[in-house]
């Protein structure tokens, strides 16, 4: 089965993410080779309903999250749609295959007492010699004060930073630009890099110890470092801080629509998700705390 077209279509028309694309890539070559190894064909025509319900079967089989199953079963029938519109097929062999339900699965948070361990292990940027350990304390300062995803914060480049306007310009999801405002702590530290990076600030924010753009694995490594220094929780990476920062705002009482932008969500329903986390806290509170709570019986 050949998916360059429909890969391409995803990256250029439907301005997916890269990691989405490398996904979905994955998703529809073990389809494919599912389809060779058990039924010995190799064009998507030849698909039936039966086949992908055959599959989905030996995936849960295999203990399988629902997660997963949801993502692989989503990127077949984009697929299959995607041929159908542009009449490359006249029969969709994904229609009517139900979706595997998931339950609601609460974003993971770094506690607010171990976040502000984090960042009092970091000597003060202005007299911090260290271009390396700065850089360090501003790419976790920006992933839990920004809310920035690991692809936003490697993609950042100097002339994204406007410190006139304490903002800072990300591209998200899709290329979607979108401003964060920036605290004058996160000023100083940018400052600071700016001041002993070699060159004068010029590209990519970030560098690796040899002077490469960063890369995700490097991001993720990193992070997991320095949490797991400071916290027991056994969920750590960046995007853990990311949901620590949209969680510890809904606590706050932040508008919800201005968490929203704020993330670069496209719909308030994924912004939701982070009042679950602070009604989660109300409940446990209530139960300790008042005289008809479970905790008081």
């Amino acid at each position: 089965m050949q998916f360059y077209e429909f890969l391409a279509h995803l990256r250029h028309q439907r301005r997916l993410s890269e990691h989405t694309v490398v996904a979905y890539r994955a998703d529809l070559q073990q389809f494919h080779l599912y389809c060779q190894e058990i039924y010995a064909i190799s064009t998507p025509r030849e698909v039936s309903r039966e086949m992908v319900k055959s599959w989905l079967a030996q995936l849960v089989g295999e203990g399988l999250a629902a997660t997963s199953i949801r993502r692989k079963l989503s990127a077949l029938k984009a697929f299959y749609l995607y041929r159908q519109t542009r009449g490359l097929q006249a029969a969709n062999p994904t229609l009517r295959i139900p979706t595997p339900k998931t339950g609601r699965r609460l974003p993971a948070t770094i506690p607010r007492q171990d976040l502000q361990r984090l960042f009092a292990g970091f000597a003060d940027p202005l007299v911090e010699n260290d271009t390396e350990l700065l850089q360090d304390h501003l790419m976790l300062a920006l992933l839990y004060q920004g809310g920035l995803r690991r692809a936003e914060l490697i993609g950042l480049t100097w002339g994204d930073v406007d410190p006139d306007r304490s903002q800072l310009r990300v591209r998200g999801k899709g290329n979607k630009e979108r401003l964060i405002p920036v605290g004058p702590s996160l000023l100083e530290l940018i400052g600071r890099l700016r001041q002993l990076r070699e060159g004068g600030g010029e590209g990519p924010l970030f560098l690796t110890p040899r002077g490469k753009p960063l890369y995700p694995k490097f991001v993720y490594n990193r992070v997991v470092r320095y949490l797991s220094g400071v916290t027991v929780e056994d969920r750590k990476s960046p995007h853990t801080l990311r949901h620590s920062f949209a969680t510890d705002l809904a606590e706050e009482g932040a508008d919800l629509n201005a968490v929203k932008e704020l993330l670069g969500h496209s719909s308030l329903a994924a912004t939701q998700l982070y009042t679950h986390n602070n009604l989660a806290r109300l409940r446990e509170v209530y139960r300790q705390a008042h005289p008809e709570g479970e905790g008081k019986k």
